[in-house]
Order: C-alpha cells, then structure tokens, then sequence
C-alpha cells in the first residue's frame, strides 16, 4: 500500500483539532505543530509515528474534524 503523504496545512490543522482533543501540551500536537513549521522528513515521521500510537478513537476525531 502507498503511504499517504499529508501536506503542512493539513498538518497544521490536525494539531489544531488535537489541541482540542488531547491538549497543546500532548506529544503529538507538539511533534505536529513542529512538522508543519518545518517540514523536515525527521519532524514529519516523528509525527505521523506519535498521531498512529494514539488511541483510535482520538485518531477518528481529529480525522473528523479535518473533514469538517
């Protein structure tokens, strides 16, 4: 299967709904906020590993809420 690449915008949208979800202090909202401001291959697979390791049910919310 190819692997889904998500562009900074959408990333910065998703730390924005898991600021919501999980807090601006989470790991993961830190590690997506970095990976949109920087863009590096390092930022962006740090965070999509930290966004894939929570729970499936707050991955399914933030999800949503992107496509609100």
């Amino acid at each position: 299967m190819e692997e889904v690449k998500i562009d900074r915008a959408a990333m910065e949208r998703l730390a924005k709904a898991l600021v919501f979800i999980c807090g601006a202090d989470h790991p993961t909202t830190i590690a997506l906020k970095a990976a949109a401001e920087s863009g590096s291959e390092q930022d962006i697979a740090k965070a999509r590993k930290l966004f894939l390791g929570l729970k499936p049910g707050d991955r399914r919310a933030a999800l949503t809420m992107l496509a609100d």
